[in-house]
């Protein structure tokens, strides 16, 4: 192939590329671009209870009685208090199920009962099913407070053979029991949008 062919040749591409060019742009359609950004905010969560993000703070029962007889904030026959766990959901944005649990109950006095809503427990786990609930997103008041009675009964029964079975009973647990302890576990959970 000769020289002058090759530069022919080059020469026709190029041509072709520029008009390509120019007849792009008398043929293009109209095109803009807008930009805009997508923003969403997040909901806050905030679930407290008795102040706290972290750890329940220990519940201890000697603590919540006023009773000058005993020494060193001990329970026994004859003593009753009560005490309060407080959920606290006013700084998060979405409903939040809750769910008090007691676990790993032990050395527990027979005779000793709880007291929530008028309803008597024979042991702290059977509170479970009355505390739990829903603190819905647009609730004005988002704090729930559990105030929890206990007592163990100076005296217990209904005649004086079930009084002297259960002083026996008393009795026993004072020798043998040293501290009465149970877990609280409390939960919170982030209620599903609903459609």
């Amino acid at each position: 192939m000769s020289r002058r062919k090759k530069v022919v040749i080059i020469v026709s591409i190029l041509l072709a590329i520029v008009l390509s060019f120019i007849g792009g742009q008398t043929f293009s359609k109209y095109l803009t671009k807008v930009k805009g950004t997508g923003i969403a905010e997040v909901a806050t969560w905030d679930f407290k209870v008795n102040g706290k993000t972290d750890s329940v703070q220990t519940i201890n029962l000697g603590s919540t009685c006023d009773n000058e007889t005993l020494v060193g904030n001990k329970i026994a026959p004859g003593t009753k208090g009560s005490f309060n766990i407080v959920i606290d959901a006013s700084d998060s944005d979405v409903g939040i199920q809750y769910k008090i649990e007691f676990e790993n109950e032990s050395n527990k006095p027979n005779n000793l009962k709880f007291k929530y809503n008028e309803n008597e427990y024979n042991n702290i786990t059977e509170l479970e099913d009355a505390l739990t609930g829903t603190i819905n997103a647009n609730e004005e008041n988002k704090t729930k407070t559990f105030t929890i009675n206990w007592e163990w009964k100076y005296e217990t029964g209904s005649n004086q053979e079930e009084i002297s079975q259960n002083d026996i009973i008393d009795t026993n647990n004072g020798r043998e029991i040293s501290n009465y302890t149970f877990d609280v576990n409390v939960q919170g959970t982030q209620v599903a949008p609903q459609e």
